[in-house]
């Protein structure tokens, strides 16, 4: 349930809150907003103890969360969170992170940095650790990867988002990249995800290709309550009967966690659709249903990459789709 603090309650009443709620045994969390304090409370049967919490004069309301996802939810934290990523933010303002599915090298790299950091672009991605469907497709650089984003992003003042694959990488991962992302056959790991509750990077976690939205709201609960707050959710389309497209973009996601949750959601269009050449329509929609940014994958030669090249632009096409982007958001700005 959740604990509305009275407007003008002190830190002393905000202790006398968390103390009775630890010697029922419950755990807090803790969300200050511009005008009110709420306390998140989280145990079983806590509901049967609300009178207690009622009766202290510093408790403005008490309100049950019927939802089995809490500290994700809009309840708890009815502002929008905005997550800080170096001297960038994610849920401010509209975000393009782009760059290729996968680092094949230093000059590759170099080469993609100088063109999108001259668009103005300020999130880097590309893959270290790929996983792959087949064994025999192109696995990534490994830890070489991570070297080569890290320099990279340091010359060009981009920040580095990357996916983790194993626990084990934390401390890899920690070092060398800004935000860390989990993939769609990951999102239900929940042994990464409670390491990743200890992290101290933010977290973009993609939707699992078969989960619903409460299963996915769910997978951020679990970073959540181990610690991370700085959660990015990432839609990816999901899998369904089509095959025109590689999966099938839940465009409706994006509103419809608006209204669930106070994170930041963007859309990783090269995933949702496989094919480039619907990209640039979608990225309008995206930035139409109020994503906080969108996620493409750019090659300066699609047709010579070493994964995904079917659903990356080349370096014409991303500009382009940019630019009409970015004229959309400014417009729906002034509305």
């Amino acid at each position: 349930m959740i604990v509305v603090m009275k407007q003008r309650s002190s830190e002393d009443d905000l202790k006398r809150v968390v103390d009775l709620a630890k010697s029922f045994d419950f755990e807090t969390n803790i969300s200050k907003g511009a005008e009110k304090t709420i306390v998140g409370i989280i145990g079983d049967n806590v509901y049967e103890r609300r009178e207690a919490f009622e009766a202290l004069n510093c408790v403005e309301e008490v309100i049950p969360v019927l939802r089995p996802f809490k500290l994700v939810s809009k309840e708890f934290h009815p502002e929008k969170t905005v997550i800080e990523v170096g001297r960038e933010n994610i849920g401010e303002k509209f975000q393009f992170i782009a760059g290729p599915c996968s680092v094949e090298s230093k000059d590759q790299m170099e080469r993609e940095a100088e063109f999108l950091s001259n668009l103005g672009i300020k999130f880097l991605r590309g893959g270290a650790f790929k996983p792959r469907t087949s064994p025999y497709a192109f696995q990534g650089l490994g830890i070489e990867g991570l070297k080569i984003l890290k320099e990279i992003g340091e010359r060009y003042d981009m920040q580095i988002v990357s996916e983790m694959m194993s626990p084990e990488d934390l401390p890899l991962f920690e070092e060398y990249v800004n935000v860390i992302q989990v993939g769609t056959r990951n999102m239900q790991n929940y042994r990464l995800l409670e390491q990743l509750g200890h992290s101290t990077k933010p977290v973009m976690l993609k939707r699992g290709f078969m989960s619903t939205v409460e299963e996915w709201l769910l997978a951020g609960e679990y970073l959540y309550y181990h610690g991370n707050s700085q959660i990015i959710l990432c839609e990816r389309g999901i899998r369904t009967f089509e095959k025109y497209t590689r999966n099938t973009l839940d465009i409706s996601a994006v509103p419809l966690v608006k209204i669930l949750s106070h994170l930041p959601i963007i859309v990783d269009l090269s995933h949702a659709t496989g094919r480039r050449d619907l990209i640039p329509s979608l990225a309008r929609a995206v930035v139409a249903v109020g994503a906080d940014g969108v996620m493409i994958e750019v090659h300066e030669n699609p047709e010579r990459a070493l994964s995904d090249g079917q659903q990356s632009l080349n370096f014409e096409e991303f500009a382009s789709t940019y630019d009409t982007s970015m004229d959309l958001v400014k417009m729906m700005e002034e509305i």
